[in-house]
């Protein structure tokens, strides 16, 4: 069991490669076709890792140098922050060891099976498999919920806490189904990350943005062409880049050459606007790999999970990472989420700065990325440009100030760092605040309410419900028809 957690359940490219070997061979494929399956799978999932870590690691300088080069003592929204944190204190505060977060994963991801194998019920269709963010989902989980029963055993821990994961991973990712298909036209997956309801939310109020006129469509990203010198903006990578260049280049000049060589950032020879345009274009780079990656297993996890959906899990898709996303839709939309989102995030940070706010908040990666250019993904393709403007922006407010406030209330901020996606600075705060006045009943209520949402999803569309995973084509034939 312990084996099976640290080597395959927590590391997505192996469990995503697993699953399409075990998909080709209930399919009655060759040999050699599950082994070409898997090796596609794992590697094209290990490229798309590579363009994520890159784009975390470019962002660095910035990161680091915000912090210590104008001498704040601040918290870091970062889910690997995030994770140390609680690794860090969670036997300080509550006299408990991390070793049990392993055994909290291990046993969610049973429930989430268990709640999609029992769909005819439950109305659940996704099974969780991004096992990098479990682990950093489950250490918050389990902080939240010492917090708020710090007197529970070991195993009340276990049961109650596996019992509200596994329900978070599954209706999570189950709300993502129908806007992740209809964005990627039947690519056969869902969303298993830490904005699920965030990007479901977004989606859905997107469509306030649609034209009124029924033979208008709403403009989005790709259908904007820009006129003149303005025209080099219509082509992704090179707006990428001059945008990048622009939004490094102000942050790494305000912190100066001398920092960053002190800092061991840049060489003392490098050339200070060299050093800033490479930084700047590597985020186009990794953002291209991350997409080449997306490309090269998507297609062979749709097609061999139905092996797996046609023999053990009828009508149900994987939840994948958020990044696959990224390769479709507007490929532009990734870009004006980013800096929208960030827009956000740097405006409510000097805010709590000039508020003189007892826990000042250092804007992570993950969050100012990941979540706000897929909010700006789903919001185009279901609202238009003005969509992918807006919500992220939103977006990026809500992650700074409720962060501040929640991890101060729980205690995570003084050990430096909170999870500070979408979801946990909204839906688990509403988590929170229910079991620590509610108690027992809080719980209660959490969990009903969680298996009340597939069911109001289910009524609302009883006949395109399951279609849209078991045959999308038939699913979007018929939409067109009503």
């Amino acid at each position: 069991m312990d084996f099976f957690v640290q080597n395959i359940l927590s590391k997505p490219p192996f469990l995503i490669g697993l699953i399409v070997f075990i998909g080709y061979l209930l399919l009655k494929r060759p040999f050699y076709e599950c082994l070409a399956g898997f090796l596609k799978a794992t590697v094209g999932y290990l490229i798309l890792t590579v363009g994520s870590g890159g784009l975390i690691t470019n962002f660095r300088p910035i990161l680091v140098g915000l912090k210590d080069r104008f001498n704040l003592d601040a918290m870091v929204i970062d889910p690997y922050f995030g994770q140390n944190a609680v690794t860090d204190g969670v036997e300080k505060m509550f006299g408990r060891t991390f070793g049990d977060v392993m055994l909290l994963l291990l046993i969610a991801f049973i429930v989430n099976i268990l709640l999609v194998k029992f769909s005819r019920f439950t109305k659940l269709r996704s099974v969780f498999t991004t096992g990098n963010v479990q682990i950093q989902q489950a250490a918050t989980a389990f902080w939240i919920l010492l917090f708020c029963f710090p007197e529970f055993g070991r195993i009340q821990v276990l049961v109650v806490m596996s019992i509200i994961l596994g329900l978070y991973w599954a209706v999570g990712s189950n709300l993502t189904v129908g806007i992740t298909q209809e964005l990627t036209e039947g690519a056969g997956f869902a969303v298993a990350h830490q904005q699920m309801f965030g990007i479901a939310i977004f989606a859905k109020l997107a469509e306030k943005f649609k034209s009124k006129d029924p033979n208008k469509e709403s403009k989005k990203l790709e259908d904007m062409e820009l006129p003149g010198f303005l025209s080099i903006f219509n082509e992704n990578m090179v707006a990428t880049s001059i945008l990048m260049l622009f939004f490094f280049g102000i942050i790494l000049l305000v912190l100066g050459k001398d920092y960053l060589i002190a800092g061991e950032f840049m060489k003392p020879d490098q050339n200070f606007f060299f050093y800033i345009l490479e930084t700047s274009l590597n985020f186009a780079v990794y953002l291209a790999i991350l997409q080449l990656g997306v490309r090269t297993f998507v297609a062979e996890l749709t097609e061999s999970f139905q092996g797996i959906s046609n023999s053990f899990l009828p009508g149900a898709v994987p939840g994948i990472d958020i990044a696959a996303t990224f390769g479709f839709g507007s490929p532009n939309a990734v870009t004006v989420g980013f800096l929208f989102g960030a827009l956000g995030q740097f405006l409510t940070i000097a805010l709590l700065i000039l508020m003189k706010s007892p826990t000042i908040v250092i804007a992570g990666f993950i969050p100012l990325f990941f979540d706000n250019a897929a909010i700006a993904v789903f919001a185009n393709n279901r609202g238009g440009f003005k969509a992918a403007c807006i919500f992220p922006f939103i977006s990026g407010v809500i992650q700074v100030a409720v962060s501040a406030i929640f991890a101060t209330w729980i205690g995570m901020s003084q050990f430096g760092g909170y999870l500070g996606m979408f979801d946990w600075v909204t839906v688990w705060p509403a988590f929170a605040v229910a079991m620590k006045f509610l108690g027992y009943i809080g719980i209660g209520l959490i969990i009903i309410v969680m298996l009340a949402i597939p069911q109001l999803q289910y009524r609302k569309n009883p006949e395109g419900y399951f279609l849209i995973t078991e045959d999308y084509e038939a699913y979007a034939a018929k939409k067109l028809n009503q």
